[in-house]
């Protein structure tokens, strides 16, 4: 609109009345609620305005500057002033013509009727004066005071979701669980083989390749020595268990080597194994520290066990067979 019209300053209101040139009535105002209801309710907006037809391009046009008093009036007046071209006509040679709507927006702080003010519009060196044709009617809600119960803040609304809102995330869920299900079977199937195919070893590769786990000095420390022997007498039970038969897995060392009374082990063997038996019970439940020097022979000695012992196996069974 700026490129439309000259609009030379915005006016106050006394001094559109004493403009030099005539006044002249031009119609009535318009009110247009901006909310969509029946009713104008406390702090509801309204579009207040006039309508200008036919105005020549480039005429000069002033607007009033209204300053509504808050101690005497409710209403209070919401922006500045807002012109739109409702229509244009142009002709060859002419200036074009132009349909203005020009409006505020006002606004109501206490419910009541109010008288609006009249707009003067100064056109062209004459004073246009437009008359508010209706009171404005703001309306309050109702309240009856004798039943009325105040109530705290009303939650958040919740709305239930749909089936079609659930279903990616109920199938994203279900494949995810697939996924690691296949999973851990594809774990327990490789554990289930790995330990088959160990116990397809004989009982003495089995017990030489876990003391082989146990080499090196680092197991000495105090507070490794626990798992040092744990991890020697365990292996050494499981190939006792299958040598010579006895479930040493679940019996004490007392009774292991009550059991091994009249084998064939070696007497020296028999003395150095059951020493070993009894100080890694010692080492395991009373927080005995053995020294780097009884340290350094449980492995060797339970190797020498395991490999004499099966040699004694196997001449056996030559012997058998021969």
């Amino acid at each position: 609109m700026k490129r439309i019209f000259c609009i030379t300053a915005l006016l106050a209101a006394t001094v559109l009345m004493r403009a030099e040139g005539r006044r002249i009535p031009a119609g009535e105002t318009f009110l247009e609620p901006l909310q969509k209801r029946d009713s104008v309710l406390i702090a509801d907006q309204l579009r207040y305005g006039v309508l200008l037809e036919n105005v020549t391009e480039g005429t000069p046009l002033a607007l009033p500057e209204f300053q509504l008093d808050p101690n005497e009036s409710p209403l209070r007046i919401v922006g500045s002033w807002q012109l739109d071209s409702t229509r244009v006509s142009k002709r060859k040679e002419s200036p074009a013509r132009y349909d203005i709507r020009a409006s505020l927006v006002l606004t109501a702080l206490i419910g009541g009727t109010y008288e609006l003010p009249d707009l003067p519009v100064l056109l062209d060196g004459d004073t246009l004066v437009f008359r508010a044709a209706d009171p404005l009617v703001v309306t309050e809600l109702p309240v009856d005071m004798e039943t009325f119960q105040p109530h705290d803040i009303k939650p958040q609304v919740k709305i239930p979701y749909t089936a079609a809102e659930l279903f990616p995330w109920i199938y994203g869920i279900g494949m995810s669980l697939m996924a690691v299900a296949a999973l851990l079977l594809w774990l327990a199937n490789r554990k289930k083989k790995e330990e088959e195919a160990a116990q397809a070893d004989p009982a003495h590769i089995r017990a030489l390749r876990k003391l082989d786990k146990l080499r090196g000095d680092k197991y000495w420390k105090p507070e490794q020595q626990k798992l040092f022997y744990s991890g020697v007498t365990d292996a050494l039970r499981e190939y006792i268990a299958a040598r010579y038969g006895v479930g040493a897995l679940e019996m004490t060392t007392a009774e292991i080597f009550e059991d091994l009374k009249g084998s064939d082990i070696p007497t020296d063997l028999y003395a150095e194994m059951k020493d070993l038996f009894e100080r890694a019970d010692f080492v395991k439940f009373a927080k005995f520290t053995a020294t780097d020097e009884e340290n350094a022979k449980v492995l060797p000695g339970a190797i020498r066990f395991v490999t004499e012992t099966y040699q004694q196996e196997l001449a056996e069974n030559q012997e058998k067979e021969g």
